[in-house]
């Protein structure tokens, strides 16, 4: 089994995303359990794949939400630099 490309998280939406991490968490713990219990004999190469596949889908994740911060932040600065604008034009026709 290959490892999953990025791609593929990139593609799910907000809600899915957060499912496949919740889902990839709780295959990491029944993995560890089985370990603890000596009921996984072999195939220890999962644990490479599901950390993987948590990292990418956090990854991703974490790239929204910096994303929205800096839209937020870039609307933020229009805004200030409008009313600036505005409160300068204002100040100059009320000096005349």
């Amino acid at each position: 089994m290959a490892l999953s490309k990025i791609a593929e998280a990139r593609e799910l939406d907000d809600q899915a995303l957060d499912e496949a991490i919740v889902a990839t968490k709780r295959r990491l713990f029944e993995l560890r359990f089985q370990k603890a219990t000596r009921q996984l004999e072999s195939g220890f190469h999962q644990f490479k794949h599901e950390r993987h596949r948590l990292a990418q889908l956090m990854t991703v994740r974490q790239e929204r939400l910096l994303a929205t911060e800096q839209s937020v932040e870039t609307t933020e600065t229009t805004e200030i630099e409008t009313v600036s604008a505005q409160a300068a034009t204002t100040s100059a026709a009320e000096e005349e």
